[in-house]
């Protein structure tokens, strides 16, 4: 069988899915319970990506993560799709794969026919067991009384709904948790407390629960009679100078790669490819029902495989095109999740404007527009939507949007939370954080590139700056891995400059794009705790590490039940990083202390970060930008300026 693909980054189609399982199974004919928790297009070479030719395809491999629960065991596999070959088959002993949908959905049937859980249930006030909701909590490292850590384990939490579409997260069960073997699919240990009264008040949000609606929005319609200004082929779209790929990756979501911009007659690579890396959600409770809830989304639960289909109207609005998701289960199956990206134009305001006062009548002008890529994820009660923006005049930024329903935790009446905060009678929304890590993979105008922390330093009064002004731009490259973890400084307007030394601008200087960093904050957990080993990438806002192909998820590639790997230990090889294929890691969130507001459902939050040129153009890029229109064939320029209150 020969694949072909219109680009090397194409995710695995269906077809491909079914043959790489196909080839292990028949490989591992004696395994006959075996599961895959993770099926995704094993990276090909960065090299034979940028040298990609349509006409001359290149190898397409399969990656595999395959689970064998009987021997509690994992394996990863790599499967050649052009002549059905097992590259590779390795065990890794004491590896814990990611959590699966399977034993997710399991939770119920387990929990409620064991008789020591339902009985517990029953002395916390649960006797109809039918509308029971339970949440899987990935269990760390933290030790369980009774339970073997080699076993693989999830906690259990549970929730009441007085009907199938009720807001269980309003009625939480308090001071009990279930501790569930996967792989026997049994409850291994109950974790109890004094029971505690359901909180009184419902949580629910529809139309339908809030009362009247406001009756006075009045209808926008965004319209684009001509089409949009994008082309979408395959993977691969392109809007006025850009051209980037998108897909769903199985644990980043969704992942930009092959980024460009073409410049007269050069096409320039930016970044070679950006994902989240990993994200964190750590709870800063100590309750005995608490303490041990943090998550890493991407995984321990495969960001995405929660990616959902979006809708026309809510969650993108104007002329859209979408593009589909190919995923599968645990068993191999393949399935689509039907637009899955989002891909639309938006109008963003002014780009840039001057009025002439002096001598002109008329203002210049243009309107700014951006490329909207995005995709919605539905982890247990959070969505995040993640929504790459890219700009006319050479930006490209990244914005996650946290919305959803706050965990909860059900207090004694008249008890006031200490690490939390009342949103309804007897129901406490813990503090916690969520912190991403974006890895970007870049490429400024080729491979060899040089990272430069720039401050705006006011320098001292002296012989050079006798009145005291003076500004300068302090840049300190960052040549080793050992200097390589770095931390935001809102007082200098820190930013890194992603250089190329190998490419000058006109004025001799080295093109370059500057990460501009969203300054917030780190990891809270104590330094010594096992959060904190476990979470290293959150500690610090930035870390450079040379490329390595084995080296993409920031927390290692499992961290479900593992103490601690990933970036903390990469860079311990205090590579070189000058003049060289450079990826840089940009932690950011936000620390979550919650508001009656956020309840029942909590309007969203908004994080990211830019990528903006410096010196990577020798002027402003968006000079070609054409004046809007005004009214019919009439130009805004013809408008009336300041001085006259009907101008704009």
């Amino acid at each position: 069988m020969t694949t072909t693909t219109a680009h090397p980054y194409d995710p695995l189609s269906a077809k491909e899915m079914e043959q790489a399982v196909g080839v292990v199974r028949a490989g591992q004919a004696q395994r006959k319970a075996i599961k895959f928790p993770l099926i995704r297009l094993d990276l090909p070479d960065k090299e034979l990506v940028r040298e990609f030719d349509p006409s001359r395809p290149i190898p397409r491999v399969a990656f595999l993560v395959v689970y064998d629960p009987e021997a509690s065991a994992m394996f990863e596999a790599r499967v050649d799709l052009t002549d059905d070959s097992m590259v590779s088959w390795e065990h890794l002993p004491g590896m814990q794969p990611p959590i699966m949908i399977d034993e997710l959905m399991a939770l119920d049937e387990i929990v409620k026919n064991d008789p020591a859980a339902v009985e517990a249930l029953a002395r916390h006030g649960v006797d109809d067991l039918s509308q029971v909701q339970f949440d899987p909590w990935s269990t760390g490292t933290l030790p369980i009384e009774g339970v073997d850590a080699r076993r693989r384990v999830i906690r259990a939490t549970a929730y009441v709904r007085h009907f199938t579409a009720d807001n269980g997260y309003a009625r939480p069960v308090g001071n009990l948790v279930f501790v569930i073997d996967c792989d026997t699919r049994s409850v291994a240990a109950i974790s109890e407390g004094d029971p505690l009264p359901l909180p009184p008040e419902s949580g629910n949000y529809d139309a339908g629960s809030v009362g009247p609606l406001r009756d006075d929005l009045r209808p926008i319609e965004i319209t684009q009679p001509e089409g949009p200004s994008f082309t979408v082929s395959g993977n691969v779209i392109e809007w006025q100078r850009w051209r980037l790929h998108a897909h769903i990756d199985v644990v980043e979501g969704l992942v930009i790669s092959d980024v460009s911009y073409q410049d007269g007659g050069r096409r320039r690579p930016i970044v070679h490819r950006a994902g989240i890396s990993e994200m964190v959600v750590p709870y800063g409770d100590t309750s005995d029902d608490f303490y041990f809830r943090n998550v890493f989304d991407a995984g321990e639960y495969s960001l995405g495989k929660t990616v959902g289909s979006l809708s026309l109207g809510c969650d993108c609005l104007g002329e859209i095109r979408y593009l589909d998701a190919v995923l599968s289960d645990e068993s191999g199956t393949p399935h689509t999740i039907a637009n899955a990206i989002c891909l639309h134009e938006e109008d963003y305001g002014i780009l840039w404007k001057h009025w002439d006062f002096r001598y002109v009548e008329q203002a210049e002008v243009r309107r700014s527009r951006r490329l909207v890529v995005s995709s919605i994820h539905t982890i247990g009660n959070y969505e995040y939507g993640f929504f790459w923006y890219f700009y006319l005049d050479g930006t490209i930024q990244f914005e996650a949007k946290l919305t959803g329903i706050v965990q909860t935790r059900a207090v004694a009446p008249g008890e006031k939370p200490a690490y939390g905060t009342l949103v309804a009678p007897q129901l406490d929304a813990p503090n916690h954080q969520h912190l991403f890590n974006m890895r970007l993979d870049m490429e400024v105008d080729g491979p060899r590139n040089t990272v430069v922390e720039v401050d705006a330093v006011g320098l001292p009064m002296g012989p050079d700056n006798p009145y005291g002004n003076a500004i300068v731009a302090r840049g300190t490259e960052i040549t080793n891995e050992r200097d390589g973890r770095r931390m935001c400084d809102p007082l200098t307007a820190r930013t890194w400059k992603i250089t190329n030394p190998g490419v000058r601008n006109r004025f001799d200087e080295p093109v370059a794009y500057k990460l501009v960093p969203f300054v917030g904050p780190t990891l809270l957990a104590a330094p010594e705790s096992d959060l904190a080993r476990r979470a290293e990438f959150a500690r610090a806002h930035l870390w450079v590490t040379r490329y390595s192909p084995d080296e993409v998820h920031a927390a290692g590639d499992y961290p479900n039940q593992h103490p601690g790997d990933g970036i903390g230990n990469w860079i311990e090889q205090e590579r070189d990083l000058a003049d060289t294929d450079v990826v840089l890691w940009h932690t950011f969130g936000t620390s979550h202390l919650p508001r009656p507001e956020d309840w029942p459902i909590m309007p969203c939050e908004y994080v990211g970060f830019a990528l903006k040129p410096v010196g990577f153009f020798d002027r402003n890029p968006s000079l070609d930008v054409p004046p809007p229109a005004g009214h019919g064939a009439k130009s805004c320029h013809s408008a009336p300026q300041p001085g006259d209150r009907h101008g704009e």
